[in-house]
């Protein structure tokens, strides 16, 4: 098929590069330019990447990002035709989403929200989990490229159920992670041995994938970003704004919030999220 790939951070790039490989005609764009995937045209602008293509794929930072590449100034919307398809894998606003689904669709073209799990190792594998949202016969159509890039879809509804479903996943990885990381405070506080209190966890019903994924890089102290913790707090932001749209109190991801704040106050944006154990072994004078 051919497809216009938007974003070339850490999960774009490999995403992208999984559809060369698997024989795609492969168009790409970032915002900053000098990124390039081998096998794949590099575009100036949107538009330009999106001229000739069946599929338009997006991978950029939040919904600001997407209304931008969409909508802005040398935006898809330009080249947008009947019978083609937008497929959006960043993490943004589900009724963002919406509005965006509605503009495209009057261009003829379609939309759907597949937001991906799985982190830059899943990126790279080709092993990533999409969370489709959108009608069914479309999404059939997009299985060339999802078998390309991920293991499996999980179609979650219509449109923006992907993003919702997302949003709600994100505030578990992030509850659980903080879980493990005042554990393993709490843990170290009254002398436990961190790599001992791991095997437990693993070893009884408080094992989780999260754990499993994080553990080895937290022992080393390795915050280096598979999840930057900027995107997790911009994902926690959403689940708040949605939360505040519905009248839901989420009274403990409003206090993990105050984690991930603490967090970029002390320069971690740009480390793995599980950089937030930091701020908390500083509070507990364990670092």
């Amino acid at each position: 098929m051919k497809v216009a790939f938007l974003g070339l951070g850490i999960m774009g790039r490999p995403m992208a590069a999984n559809l060369v490989k698997a024989g795609h005609e492969v168009s790409v764009w970032n915002r900053t330019h000098g990124k390039t995937v081998e096998g794949a045209t590099s575009a100036a602008t949107p538009a330009h990447a999106a001229r000739n293509a069946e599929v338009v794929w997006m991978c950029v930072s939040d919904t600001a990002a997407v209304e931008n590449v969409l909508f802005g100034e040398s935006g898809v919307e330009q080249s947008l035709r009947p019978g083609m398809i937008v497929a959006d894998s960043s993490t943004i606003s589900p009724a963002s989403t919406l509005e965006f689904a509605k503009r495209v669709r009057a261009k003829g073209a379609d939309y759907v929200d597949s937001p991906v799990t799985g982190s830059k190792i899943g990126a790279e594998a080709g092993q990533l989990i999409f969370i489709a949202g959108g009608a069914e016969d479309t999404i059939t159509r997009l299985q060339p490229l999802f078998s390309a890039m991920g293991k499996q879809v999980l179609h979650m509804g219509d449109t923006g159920k992907g993003q919702s479903a997302k949003i709600a996943a994100n505030l578990m990885i992030a509850m659980i992670y903080e879980g493990f990381a005042e554990g393993l405070t709490l843990a170290q506080k009254l002398g436990v041995d961190p790599e001992r209190l791991v095997g437990l966890v693993q070893a009884s019903m408080i094992r989780s994938g999260v754990v499993d994924y994080k553990a080895p890089f937290v022992l080393k102290r390795d915050y280096s970003p598979n999840f930057p913790l900027r995107l997790m707090h911009k994902d926690i932001h959403l689940v708040l704004d949605a939360a505040q749209q519905l009248g839901l109190k989420l009274p403990g991801i409003g206090a993990v919030e105050h984690v991930y704040e603490e967090s970029v106050r002390a320069g971690h944006a740009d480390d793995d999220y599980a950089a937030t154990l930091a701020v908390i072994e500083k509070w507990a004078g364990t670092e």
